[in-house]
């Protein structure tokens, strides 16, 4: 499943998405200029060394994470901006392009990426502690970009999302986000009951997420004259 294309909101905006552009810019700085996208000289054995100690330096090891120490603490945080690949990256750098950009413009900027990072920490401690004896590496803003999909659905339940479904022959059909993100986190917590190996896909870090960041907004803009969610919002949002 995704979505493409995005038209801005008509109203309760709040400037240009800086914030997303940037958290974007960063994952992909982070991704080129690390050895994870391949883009070095050395030899094919050298470059797998690297890259592991690459992701167990900046990615949450649940088996560290409680150790005590102070660095681990931090990987929560590292981990959002480091990526397992050119498929990983591109897939969460979308989803956040396109959903993180009506979030903005309702939460502004600051606001934003407090949130981005809080609810992406809390997604990857979640998960941490769910797998609390395991030693594989996590890695990924997948967390972080979930609360912004929960935030979504919440801000703007009628906009209308562009999906491809491949059981579909990926045709690209149009629904509301309230149904697209609720099959999606439905989907992510099916899967999530079935994880018990540790990383692979973090599901449960995707539904721990989803769920912040819908609370999240919730709590900021449940009253009906909140700035950034009028009573009766015109349909609006994703568009082809």
């Amino acid at each position: 499943m995704s979505a493409t294309g995005t038209r801005p909101p008509t109203r309760s905006v709040r400037g240009h998405p800086v914030a997303t552009y940037t958290l974007i810019g960063l994952c992909a700085a982070v991704f080129l200029l690390g050895p994870v996208a391949g883009l070095g000289t050395g030899g094919e054995g050298a470059l797998y060394r690297e890259q592991a100690s690459y992701y167990r330096r900046w990615g949450v090891v649940p088996t560290e994470l409680w150790s005590g120490a102070a660095r681990p603490l931090l990987t929560p945080l590292t981990s959002l901006f480091v990526h397992g690949g050119w498929l990983h990256l591109l897939s969460n750098l979308l989803f956040l392009f396109v959903f993180g950009e009506s979030v903005e413009r309702r939460t502004g900027a600051i606001r934003f990426t407090l949130c981005y990072l809080v609810v992406g920490y809390a997604a990857m401690l979640c998960y941490a502690a769910a797998h609390h004896g395991s030693d594989e590496t996590l890695v990924g803003a997948s967390g972080a970009i979930s609360g912004v999909l929960g935030a979504f659905l919440y801000l703007l339940p009628r906009a209308r999302v562009t999906s491809v479904f491949p059981f579909l022959w990926f045709l690209p059909l149009r629904f509301p986000a309230w149904l697209v993100l609720v099959f999606w986190l439905a989907l992510q917590w099916l899967a999530a009951r079935h994880d018990t190996d540790g990383p692979g896909v973090a599901y449960l870090a995707h539904v721990v997420g989803f769920m912040l960041g819908f609370l999240y907004a919730w709590r900021r803009f449940r009253t009906a004259d909140a700035p950034g969610r009028p009573a009766a919002a015109p349909d609006e949002g994703i568009s082809p």
